[in-house]
């Protein structure tokens, strides 16, 4: 059975930074894509970062490009989101998402497992 667990959400001030983590477990992490994505409340969950299974190629949404970094670490089966820099604009509920078999990872439609979330609020 997958299982995922996100962790690390919490309440930091602009310009601070967060780390999320994500246990894998139930899967070969190195074998499925991997993508972190958040949700506000009335909008669509949108992708914010993810890993390509094909290649392990890297990709991120404009608004966090050059402030999070995505990254797993194997042995652990474990999925980090290394957030910078951050803005108010990026609070909301930050999901890990995992499946065998997507076609563009920063798509939300792509993915058919989920982690609960994790609550992001930053302050101004």
């Amino acid at each position: 059975e997958v299982r995922l667990v996100e962790s690390g959400g919490g309440l930091v001030q602009a310009g601070g930074s967060l780390r999320l983590s994500c246990a894998a477990s139930g899967f070969p992490l190195d074998d499925y894509a991997i993508g972190w994505f958040r949700q506000v409340p009335g909008k669509e969950r949108e992708g914010v970062a993810c890993i390509s299974g094909n290649d392990g190629s890297k990709y991120y949404a404009d608004s966090v490009k050059g402030r999070f970094t995505i990254s797993t670490d194997n042995a652990n089966n474990a999925v980090y989101l290394q957030m910078g820099k951050l803005k108010p604009e990026d609070t909301a509920v930050y999901y890990c998402a995992v499946d065998p078999f997507v076609v563009g990872c920063l798509r939300r439609e792509s993915y058919d497992y989920w982690g609960q979330g994790t609550q992001v609020t930053v302050s101004s």
